[in-house]
């Protein structure tokens, strides 16, 4: 392998409800056929995040009583996952893991939970109600499809220098009233989309995976994503 990239799974042993453990799987499927080597390592409770120990980090969701214990031990991490985002570093943020990053999200219970505020999107939540379905978005930017599979209470709303990480084509996205799905906010990538996201949508993983390279090897000849011949994985 030439090049080598090290992921944090933010939360990796709590955080596993909806299969997101595959979004590490399927970088590993792609950096391969990039020639890249990638170590993933978990980072947990009462554990540092070194910002410079990382190339990329992922952020799964969970089942409300895990949130609830991350939430806690994630203010110990907010400076230096900020300064992470802040720098470029890229995310891969999906459900919890998303609003986690954010302001503040409701539980449960009704209670508000405080996120890091790296994003400065919100979470609400719905009454005795979910969104649950396939859906469809398109990426305004690329003009990409993404595929996928959501289930969520939250109701998120983005904020100043975010924007959506598709418009919605069929299915209920961020709220369910502004056709926005997910967020993109420098080079962190979030999203309401399980299944695992990336399973179903390798340009978005190679997407990652490039910006990560990019960054470590600012001087490798590196191939643009569309030279890249790699069959998907399903």
């Amino acid at each position: 392998m030439k090049y080598e990239l090290r992921i944090a799974h933010l939360y990796g042993d709590l955080l596993n409800t909806y299969g997101d453990i595959g979004n590490i799987l399927v970088l590993n499927y792609y950096a391969k056929q990039m020639d890249t080597q990638i170590k993933v390592k978990i980072v947990s409770l009462n554990d540092p995040f070194d910002p410079n120990d990382f190339d990329l980090v992922f952020f799964g969701g969970g089942q409300d009583y895990e949130q609830l214990i991350v939430s806690r031990d994630i203010q110990r991490k907010k400076k230096s996952l900020t300064d992470f985002i802040n720098a470029g570093g890229p995310v891969l943020a999906i459900c919890g893991g998303y609003q986690l990053l954010g302001k503040y999200y409701i539980g449960a219970k009704g209670e508000k939970i405080a996120g890091i505020s790296a994003l400065p999107h919100y979470t609400k939540s719905q009454v005795n109600h979910r969104f649950i379905g396939n859906i469809e978005i398109e990426n305004e930017e690329t003009g990409q499809k993404y595929h996928g599979f959501e289930n969520h209470n939250g109701l998120t709303y983005l904020g100043p220098g975010e924007r959506p990480l598709g418009r919605v084509l069929s299915g209920h996205g961020n709220n369910g009233a502004d056709q926005s799905e997910g967020a993109i906010y420098k080079n962190t990538f979030c999203s309401y989309f399980h299944g695992p996201i990336l399973a179903r949508n390798g340009e978005l993983a190679k997407r990652l995976l490039l910006i990560a390279l990019k960054r470590r090897y600012p001087t490798a000849d590196l191939k643009q994503p569309a030279e890249l011949k790699i069959k998907p994985t399903y």
